[in-house]
């Protein structure tokens, strides 16, 4: 037997490989675009940027070092240039197939970072396997524009998995439905009529604000935000605003919120500030063909009645007034129990020639009475 040469021993001693087997390998070079294997073969394994991940534009300098040891898959023996191309990529969704077959099957909930915003839903991947999770099924309420969601981690789970297909979906809103559920039992167990209240303005329409109370939504509406005249909510909030408001009713599950706290309720001191005779200054607020409302405070309106505009003939109200004109008048009727006030501005145009009158009045008495004694 004739004895075998080194390079014979020396390829004898190698091992063999085929394609789509599983190698082990020690990183013995690392580029920008590329790893090189020292893999037990008489060549090196070569894994691509596009071989090692899905995600654009890595560094693989950034991510694997010389020294480390990698498994990956054979995709060619020879790939033309006598070096074996691997690819870490391809395991890695391999198991990551297997790895969401029985999160699937467990109905695990997974975290990963949103990869791709697409136009009809999001893309994340789980050991470089894509799953998709729909528009539909990203939140518990309507969401336009998805694109907030974009590198962001979430939480989801696998709600069909059919990888020959290349579907495996994920859903994201069954998670959000079941903690809102929860947390709205622990929110209705622990709150009461009365109680003061934080939240988060979620949304605002023309009759009110819906504050997000940790669980449920709470209805503020226009006619409880102020204990002032408010026109329009969306002046007064915007969408996450913080507020602090109170209990007012709970119905079932809809909660109704106020923000007319009793301490900074404006009639309370109202008898002694709009006693009858008080003179005091206001601000037209809005006019009928009777007369006019003069917000006195906010939540105080009088009545300003068009026979008491002024001493002289007055046809209706929107002849001398205007709206947010500021006008000064006396109060000529308090009625606390039905929170009515009215005022005039004829008394107190009236008062200045009423004085005079009463001077001339007393003029005349002491004339008199000197006359008397001149007399005697």
């Amino acid at each position: 037997m004739s004895e075998m040469s080194f390079e014979q021993m020396l390829e004898e001693s190698l091992k063999t490989i085929r394609n789509g087997e599983v190698v082990e390998g020690t990183v013995i070079d690392v580029k920008p675009d590329e790893i090189i294997l020292n893999i037990g073969y008489k060549s090196d394994g070569i894994i691509t940027r596009n071989e090692y991940t899905n995600e654009p534009n890595v560094d693989l300098t950034t991510v694997v070092s010389v020294g480390d040891t990698m498994e990956a898959k054979v995709v060619k023996v020879n790939d033309g240039e006598g070096q074996v191309l691997l690819s870490y990529k391809r395991l890695a969704a391999e198991k990551g197939n297997k790895r969401l077959e029985e999160a699937f099957e467990n109905q695990e909930v997974l975290t990963a970072k949103v990869a791709q915003v697409l136009a009809g839903g999001l893309s994340v991947v789980v050991d470089e396997t894509r799953v998709f999770i729909p528009a539909s099924l990203v939140s518990d309420v309507y969401e336009k524009d998805l694109t907030k969601y974009d590198g962001q981690e979430i939480e989801f789970v696998i709600t069909e998995f059919n990888p020959r297909r290349r579907r495996i979906i994920g859903d994201r809103k069954q998670l959000l439905l079941a903690k809102k559920e929860e947390m709205q039992k622990e929110l209705f167990a622990r709150i009461k009529v009365g109680d003061v209240v934080e939240g988060t303005v979620k949304n605002v329409t023309d009759f009110g604000a819906f504050i997000d109370l940790g669980g449920a939504d709470g209805l503020l509406h226009i006619s409880e935000i102020s204990w002032g005249r408010v026109e329009n909510p969306k002046k007064v909030f915007k969408v996450g605003d913080v507020v602090k408001t109170f209990i007012k009713d709970i119905n079932g599950n809809k909660i109704a919120l106020s923000m007319k706290f009793e301490d900074q309720n404006p009639w309370n001191n109202a008898a002694e500030k709009y006693a009858v005779g008080n003179v005091v200054k206001g601000v037209v607020a809005r006019m009928t063909d009777f007369g006019a409302f003069v917000e006195l405070d906010p939540g105080v309106d009088a009545l300003l009645h068009v026979s008491q505009i002024s001493s002289e003939h007055v046809e209706k109200p929107s002849d001398v007034l205007s709206v947010g004109q500021e006008i000064e008048a006396k109060i000529v009727d308090f009625n606390e129990e039905e929170k009515k006030i009215s005022l005039s501005i004829k008394a107190l145009q009236a008062q200045p020639q009423q004085e005079e009158d009463d001077a001339d009045v007393a003029d005349v008495d002491i004339d008199a009475v000197a006359s008397e004694l001149d007399a005697e």
